[in-house]
């Protein structure tokens, strides 16, 4: 897309890096395709709003204007995971608050840049919202054609689909997963980088299925139920938490 002067990445917990660790707070995939945007165009302005647990009616009414006001060259905008996943939600309401803010961010003179949701089916209680993600991404196939917004279709990463690619709780990615995200997303802007997002994992043996099992009932202990309590006490994991990165700053 030329010269990449000033970014800004929206979006809730996936954009905010949960699970990858920094020296202070969270890395995660936008901070990581900063570096790669700065190695290659130095003197990169980056801001990052995104806050965990975040709602698309949330994201658009808060950090799309702000993101207007900051005046970015590029918006990364990826939104609608928490509402896709409750079961009261729809994919096509979801898809129009999505395109509201698109349009905003395109009307503004910026270029923003979309992803689809990820492939959950080997996921336990995740592989439920299955067919509610694959209609929504084709919402969000439709948008990036109509509104020219470049696209990263995490939806056909089979490599995300192995378990390194997540954290413990298997709702937020690893480093590693960020990682790959963020080398995707620098080869949709055509950012040169030296490592490939698609390098297979070294093979391992399966684990045996009563360990299987066991880790499966830690993870509904730990963290799946944990996100439900949430869900039926109407609270979120981002009360009182504030963007990590609230201005355009240099990164160096």
């Amino acid at each position: 897309m030329g010269r990449i002067a000033s970014y800004v990445a929206l979006g809730d917990s996936f954009t905010e890096g949960l699970e990858d660790p920094a020296d202070v707070g969270f890395r995660g995939w936008a901070d990581r395709l900063a570096e790669h945007i700065e190695a290659d165009q130095p003197g990169l302005r980056y801001a990052n709003l995104a806050v965990r647990g975040r709602l698309i009616d949330e994201i658009v009414a808060d950090q799309v204007p702000r993101a207007v006001e900051l005046g970015a060259d590029l918006v990364s905008l990826c939104a609608g995971g928490n509402d896709i996943l409750r079961p009261s939600s729809g994919p096509a309401i979801v898809a129009r608050r999505l395109e509201q803010g698109v349009r905003t961010l395109t009307e503004a003179g910026t270029r923003v840049l979309l992803f689809t949701g990820f492939d959950l089916r080997h996921v336990p209680v995740m592989r439920l919202a299955h067919r509610k993600i694959e209609i929504y991404n084709l919402h969000i196939h439709d948008i990036a054609r109509r509104y020219d917004a470049l696209l990263v279709d995490l939806w056909p990463m089979t490599i995300l689909r192995d378990p390194r690619a997540w954290f413990a709780d298997r709702l937020h990615l690893s480093p590693d997963g960020h990682r790959r995200v963020a080398l995707c997303a620098a080869e949709v802007l055509g950012v040169p980088v030296v490592e490939d997002w698609r390098e297979p994992y070294p093979a391992r043996r399966p684990p045996v299925w009563s360990d299987a099992r066991r880790q499966d009932l830690r993870w509904a202990k730990d963290a799946l139920w944990p996100w439900i309590s949430r869900r039926l006490h109407g609270t979120s994991s981002g009360d009182g938490v504030e963007a990590k990165r609230p201005e355009l700053t240099p990164l160096s």
